[in-house]
């Protein structure tokens, strides 16, 4: 397995700390939007302050009217021609942004990503790489010399989701029947976390996901390992024993492990479950306890979950644990 030490890149989410390409052109769109309604509002405010302290009715003075002005022509003008000055700088710069972002060519050398939102995690498929995983898209890096962008297909196979990494790229809906596509270009490693941005039931703020960026030589160890089957049968008798239990059981209707007869797509491909850093799509780390407490009720760690509570003996809990331990 690889082992990815967790970094404070997975407890950031701003959209102020880029780290991609189509986050950078973001992010800078926004910062000028912000600074411009900061002097909007600093003027706006500024003259409504000044107005009230010089107009305001003197001490004692209850009866004089003030001056009546009816009517400007320099001042109409300016309340006319700079909000249509500035709105016009908007449109151009964000029609800019969204044309370099959406109308970006694929390079040969891009890796091709499939996202799939269901209710309440993601699939996640490289169909030209021959491999499939949930809740963590890798991605390669890129730099100055060589880049690897990584284009998404966007699907959702129930409701509407939205697949939002703020430090990598804006939110892009996944909608039923529809598919979008987007494009990410991470150029510093490290993991970066992203939700679900369309409400899409019980648990979608329990709909994380993470973008795990790696150098391209890891990457592509990361690719072979997730290439591999699954070992039939494990060597230890205990995971031998759960590994009949997980194809004899509805575990094996809901789950696809490679090497085995297990190869429904309803839940999560478990061939590597264990080199992922979560379960639940990020409700709890992936260790041996939460495991446990996962599969005896789902619905302790995260209410609503599709999956059913698997009551069996403790026995046979244990054993059933200790073969997806060695799904690496």
């Amino acid at each position: 397995m690889l082992s990815i030490p967790l970094q404070s890149a997975d407890t950031i989410s701003s959209i102020f700390a880029p780290v991609s390409t189509p986050a950078l052109r973001e992010a800078d769109l926004a910062r000028m939007v912000l600074v411009l309604s900061a002097v909007v509002f600093i003027v706006v405010a500024g003259l409504i302050g000044y107005s009230v302290v010089r107009f305001r009715v003197p001490t004692g003075d209850q009866g004089t009217e003030p001056p009546q002005v009816y009517g400007s022509a320099q001042v109409e003008a300016a309340w006319t021609v700079i909000p249509v000055i500035i709105v016009i700088v908007l449109m151009l710069a964000t029609g800019r942004v969204i044309y370099e972002v959406q109308a970006a060519p694929q390079p040969p050398n891009a890796v091709e990503a499939t996202v799939v939102g269901k209710q309440w995690w993601w699939e996640i498929r490289y169909p030209q790489l021959g491999v499939i995983t949930a809740n963590e898209l890798h991605v390669p890096v890129s730099d100055s010399l060589t880049r690897r962008p990584t284009f998404l297909t966007l699907q959702s196979t129930d409701v509407a989701h939205s697949f939002w990494v703020p430090r990598v790229a804006g939110k892009t809906d996944l909608i039923p029947n529809k598919t979008n596509r987007m494009w990410i270009e991470p150029r510093v490693p490290g993991t970066y976390l992203g939700a679900c941005a369309e409400y899409c039931g019980t648990q979608h703020t329990l709909m994380l996901l993470r973008i795990v960026a790696e150098p391209p030589e890891q990457f592509a160890r990361w690719v072979e390992q997730q290439r591999q089957t699954a070992a039939t049968p494990p060597s230890d008798p205990g995971a031998a024993a759960g590994r009949r239990i997980f194809l004899a059981t509805i575990c094996s209707s809901c789950h696809a492990v490679a090497g085995t007869t297990a190869s429904s797509r309803y839940g999560p491909d478990l061939t590597h479950l264990m080199s992922r850093r979560t379960i639940g799509s990020g409700v709890a780390p992936n260790t041996r306890e939460r495991l446990r407490a996962w599969i005896r009720n789902p619905h302790d760690l995260k209410h609503g979950v599709l999956m059913p509570a698997m009551a069996i003996d403790e026995k046979y809990l244990h054993q059933l644990v200790e073969y997806l331990f060695t799904l690496r």
